[in-house]
């Protein structure tokens, strides 16, 4: 396997204190060299997104909005905590146009599969509104660059972070040639509040945005049944040419900031279920982009299960273990799921 990684930490993207921070992508390039695992990838210089990329996928004026509070040197960009610094503009583009050259790669078929190592993360930002420490959506721009750049005609974007892909639904919920899929946590209060059963696209679109709102404590047994069960045939019913990935390691037990039950384990068992579906359906297109993940040891131990998998390898580092807590159950959500979505 012809695995490539692209590296675009942006370092000079972050925030005392802010959960978000440059250490998050320090202590995984850390991990990642002492590993030995980076002789055995294809080692991918990003290149800046256009502004004609970033307009494909966002308004002018959201482009405009992170230009102008970086140029003034940074700032809030929304009344949250989605932040840029000085640099953050030409980091964000940096983070985005790096996936688009993985997309390059992979379409080309100059590498089999990929992961992109970028911040800041993208994929709570909509068409016109940063949110979520999210600036520009890299993955939405990366899956329109294989569609204008390389003919792709359908193309699967399955977000597993803990939380809802808001701004990718946002970008394709009109859009039957993006099949978005997001398994997240959808509980009172939890962040963003939206990724509901009941919205599942509309007009052309409808049909092709596809939720998976999980209760709290969901964790390796849930996750994977409902991969196979319910979004593999899904997926397969599609036929794409090419599946993306928005992966956040925020779903693990241990994540400071949600409570879903994943273990490193589990994570891996996912990444070889997705390997496999590329595999069989795209010719082994598939991408990895990633988004949260706020605990260092999971985020590093995770993105290393996932980049052996890539390498079809079965090596799995998990000194964490499972999680101690009971698994909700999900059967009742995953019938809903088959009856809703599954093809007839």
């Amino acid at each position: 396997m012809s695995t490539l990684i692209v590296l675009a930490p942006g370092l000079a993207h972050t925030k005392a204190g802010h959960p978000e921070n440059h250490t998050r992508m320090t202590a995984l390039m850390d991990a990642l060299q002492q590993s030995g695992i980076m002789a055995d990838l294809t080692i991918v210089s990003p290149q800046p997104a256009t502004i004609e990329q970033l307009r494909r996928v966002h308004a002018p004026e959201l482009i405009e909005q992170v230009r102008y509070v970086s140029a003034m040197g940074g700032g809030l960009l929304d009344h949250g905590d989605t932040y840029a610094t000085a640099d953050s503009f030409e980091l964000a583009r940096l983070a985005a146009g790096g996936c688009c050259t993985a997309v390059d790669r992979i379409m080309t078929g100059e590498a089999d599969n990929g992961m992109a190592l970028v911040r800041p993360p993208g994929h709570h930002a909509e068409a016109n509104r940063v949110s979520g420490f999210c600036l520009f959506n890299n993955i939405a721009i990366a899956a329109r660059h294989a569609q204008t750049a390389h003919g792709a005609q359908r193309v699967v974007i399955f977000d597993f972070d803990v939380h809802h892909g808001n701004g990718t639904q946002d970008i394709f919920y009109y859009d039957d040639s993006v099949l978005f899929v997001s398994m997240h946590m959808f509980a009172p209060y939890f962040y963003p509040g939206i990724g509901d059963l009941n919205e599942t696209g509309r007009g052309s679109g409808q049909g092709y945005t596809l939720n998976i709102p999980l209760p709290p404590g969901v964790g390796d047994i849930g996750y994977r049944r409902i991969l196979r069960e319910a979004i593999q045939p899904c997926i397969a019913d599609f036929q794409p040419d090419l599946i993306l990935v928005s992966i956040g390691f925020d779903a693990h037990w241990q994540d400071p900031l949600a409570s879903a039950g994943l273990s490193l384990t589990g994570y891996a068992h996912i990444a070889r279920d997705l390997a496999q579906m590329a595999n069989e359906m795209c010719d082994g297109r598939l991408l990895y982009i990633l988004e949260g993940g706020y605990h260092l040891d999971v985020l590093t131990a995770g993105v290393y299960n996932v980049l052996q998998t890539l390498l079809g390898r079965d090596d799995i580092q998990d000194t964490l273990g499972p999680s101690p807590y009971p698994e909700t159950d999900i059967t009742h959500l995953l019938d809903q799921l088959k009856q809703r979505h599954l093809p007839k």
